[in-house]
């Protein structure tokens, strides 16, 4: 019977074993937490010295837990999240004490946002290491979840996992770009686009998925020889008059450089969007998300939504920030 938990076992072993249960490695559960294997490796053999029992099974690989590894694990989990919890309660305290922040983002923002972005959370959090990675929404939001990034702005999929919540703060709707001088004033219905090919984002993109699956709950089947996961790509051959296609405002507005060639227009069926988010892991600063929240409020009003509204009025308020209670 341990007499004194402190003398015998370390947070950073429970640490490693947390990480192990969801890796099966120990060199990526190493990395994750900023240490070397065979440290891991060392801190999780002193806890089993420390417990009398074996919680992993070394000679499987992926490395698996035991059955004692197994129920150990279920109240490390709880106390480990209250440790996070209470870290979290802290940071809202006191901002300042904020010593690195890993954020991602989405690469339809790395013109006008991310530099923004870049610029007030430097200067806010001064003695912050700030880390910035641009990727696509479903690597963002699995990185949160496994705790490689604190927050992230993504398109919020359908469904999040547990512990990922959502701070929305975009509403970007769907639309329709085809070459310029297509159909000038617009078609009216999906056969007027009959005689160009449709391009489509390739369904490996939460993009693409969001397109078949409206277009599935309206019955209808657009055929498509081309999926691309670029979206200058996709804009790219629109403006070579080699098809059409359905995207977002906002991914409209990264391919600035062929808006000369394009032509961008209403739906000519029911309207759908998607909401661009800040996402956050649960047990990570609440009061940090919302102050980086109100940033990207700020950034995206002026920069992308005013612009946007400006220049093509036919969007209304289809194009705003989501409005949330206070």
């Amino acid at each position: 019977m341990l007499s004194k938990l402190s003398d015998t076992v370390s947070l950073k072993a429970l640490e490693v074993l947390d990480e192990l249960s969801r890796t099966g490695s120990i060199q990526e559960a190493a990395s994750r937490l900023n240490m070397s294997a065979p440290a891991a490796s060392q801190q999780l053999k002193q806890l089993e010295a420390a417990l009398g029992r074996s919680l992993v099974v070394h000679n499987r690989r992926p490395m698996e837990l035991t059955h004692h590894g197994r129920a150990y694990l279920f109240q490390v989990s709880i106390a480990l999240q209250h440790l996070r919890l209470g870290a979290a309660e802290l940071l809202s305290d006191d901002q300042g004490a904020l010593k690195s922040l890993r954020i991602g983002i989405i690469d339809d923002f790395d013109t006008d946002v991310s530099p923004q972005l870049a610029t007030a959370l430097a200067d806010t959090y001064r003695p912050t290491q700030l880390s910035l990675t641009t990727a696509t929404s479903t690597r963002i939001i699995q990185a949160i979840a496994a705790n490689e990034l604190d927050t992230g702005i993504a398109a919020n999929p359908m469904e999040l996992p547990p512990d990922v919540l959502e701070i929305p703060l975009l509403n970007d709707p769907f639309i329709l770009a085809v070459p310029r001088g297509y159909l000038p004033e617009g078609p009216v219905r999906l056969d007027d686009l009959a005689t160009l090919p449709f391009l489509r984002y390739d369904r490996t993109l939460a993009l693409g998925r969001q397109v078949d699956t409206h277009l599935s709950r309206l019955r209808l089947y657009l055929n498509s020889n081309m999926a691309l996961d670029s979206n200058q790509a996709l804009f790219a051959l629109i403006a070579n008059g080699n098809g059409w296609a359905l995207s977002t405002m906002v991914g409209y507005r990264r391919a600035q450089r062929f808006h000369d060639h394009i032509d961008i227009h209403p739906l000519p069926f029911a309207p759908f969007s998607r909401t661009i988010s800040l996402l956050h892991h649960r047990h990570w600063a609440a009061a940090v998300a919302s102050d980086i929240a109100s940033m990207l409020r700020d950034i995206l009003q002026t920069s992308v939504v005013e612009p946007a509204q400006r220049d093509c009025a036919w969007l209304g308020e289809s194009f705003q920030l989501v409005q949330t209670q206070d």
